[in-house]
């Protein structure tokens, strides 16, 4: 009998070596060529994103949709055979929006219903609600210019559109978002009872899209609700104001800040054989805000970031360096995950080379960002031929990703997969992000670029490689 088992453990250990030496003799392109045709038609990312989306839901920070994403996470990555899984406690955020939040005005005799949400952070409204009159802004800093007379008593609606001449939505948003974030605060300067921000949208609709908001030092009885609007109902409210200029505008939202509760970041392991203290990371965020489901936002990079070390075990290679698959607790209204993660690394100083970030949705992927020197790019960019068959073409120097941020030193390389982002604003923190509009094709070719990209970076190192003693087989 022990002949036997000694036999068949001997031709498994055969097997093994088999698959190792045919993996380390293939060309990239031939590994490449594996690593999408194991996504393609074995990946794991699209019924991962099903569970998350469609059995738990929401995911945001504090709540028990959250938790249950940690727990369902973590036993889907103890599956997979990894060397280790653990979870890193974080301290969260808990605020609640409450009852469905309601909106409407009257002009000229007619009654509006619109929709609304509240943003994250805001206080909410007496019980009664808030009723006033309304003043138009382009953006926060017209506030100065009107001052308090003309503010004080009434709700201030920022009406800051969607520059849709930028191709880059990214920039397109991120030239708005700071209306949304500072609104509230400097329009309860001037005795202002409540903000409506335009929804940060590229499209014209009726989902209003939340989004952290925040109130810096004023003090907590100065601070003032704040919503976000449709841009549909943005475009309607202001035609009326053009119209009648008293209109009245009833906010009511019941939403509440609590205090901060203990979460996790999910962790998974791959221990390097030559270089097991060199750290590659690719990770996304496993909070959502609560209105969809955060299929895009950012499930979609959640399930990616699982599949890539799935699919380096399923395609036979064998990591030279530690790889980690990262799922970051908190980055919608805090950044807490990312910031932990980054303390401990830094407190027991592991060294990580190279972390890749999937945040802006499941759509098809166009290719990456650097973050990094311009010699190490120079190397980076001449792997770009091996990514044209896929149509990826995107290596461009730029940023990265919110919860990688905090790992940024001299040394490591940062990088964010980039998919085509036209239709990425149209779901992002409204109730349409939800698992339907994710494509299963689309997301399996994010999750094979991005093993792609980390087989390359794990087998050829980066400029920061060491002069490390490699461990001996």
């Amino acid at each position: 009998m022990n002949k036997y088992f000694t036999s068949i453990l001997r031709i498994c250990l055969i097997g093994i070596l088999a698959l190792s030496w045919n993996v380390n003799a293939q060309s990239d392109e031939d590994v490449l060529s594996t690593i999408y045709k194991t996504s393609l038609t074995n990946g794991q990312s699209y019924a991962w994103l099903d569970y998350l989306s469609n059995t738990i839901g929401g995911r945001l920070s504090g709540s028990t949709d959250a938790e249950l994403a940690v727990n369902y996470t973590k036993a889907e990555l103890e599956k997979l055979g990894l060397d280790k899984v653990w979870l890193q406690p974080v301290m969260v955020p808990k605020w609640v929006r409450g009852q469905k939040e309601k909106a409407y005005f009257k002009s000229l005799g007619t009654h509006n219903n619109v929709n609304i949400c509240a943003l994250g952070g805001s206080v909410a409204t007496p019980n009664d609600g808030v009723k006033a009159k309304v003043v138009e802004v382009a953006t926060y800093k017209d506030l100065e210019k009107l001052g308090e007379k003309n503010i004080k008593g009434k709700i201030v609606f920022i009406n800051r559109s969607w520059k849709q001449e930028l191709v880059n939505t990214f920039q397109a948003y991120g030239g708005c978002s700071v209306e949304r974030y500072r609104g509230a605060a400097e329009a309860a300067k001037y005795g202002a009872v409540g903000t409506i921000v335009r929804s940060l949208s590229s499209r014209l609709d009726d989902y209003p899209h939340t989004g952290s908001m925040g109130y810096g030092d004023l003090p907590v009885d100065q601070r003032i609700p704040s919503a976000a609007i449709s841009t549909n109902d943005a475009e309607k409210l202001s035609k009326a104001l053009k119209k009648d200029n008293n209109l009245e505008f009833y906010l009511e939202m019941s939403c509440q800040q609590f205090d901060d509760v203990q979460s996790f970041n999910v962790i998974g392991e791959i221990t390097g054989s030559k270089f097991p203290n060199e750290y590659i990371v690719v990770g996304g965020h496993l909070d959502s805000w609560d209105l969809g489901d955060g299929a895009h936002d950012d499930g979609a990079g959640v399930v990616q970031s699982m599949d890539v070390l799935r699919l380096l075990v399923e395609s036979g290679i064998k990591p030279k360096r530690s790889i980690r698959v990262v799922l970051f607790m908190n980055e919608e209204n805090g950044l807490r995950g990312g910031r932990k993660y980054a303390e401990v690394a830094k407190q027991k100083n592991e060294k990580h080379i190279f972390a890749l970030e999937s945040d802006a949705g499941g759509f098809t992927p166009r290719g990456f960002s650097f973050d990094c020197s311009d010699l190490m790019f120079s190397k980076i960019d001449a792997w770009r031929p091996l990514f044209k068959p896929y149509l990826i073409h995107y290596f461009e120097k730029g940023g990265s990703g919110a919860d990688i941020g905090p790992l940024k030193n001299d040394d490591i390389v940062l990088a964010g997969l980039r998919p085509d982002s036209q239709r990425y604003f149209d779901h992002h923190h409204a109730a349409n992000d939800t698992f339907e509009h994710v494509n299963k094709r689309e997301l399996e070719l994010g999750a094979a670029t991005m093993t792609a990209l980390v087989f390359l970076i794990d087998k050829y190192g980066t400029e920061t490689i060491s002069n490390e003693t490699e461990i001996k087989d």
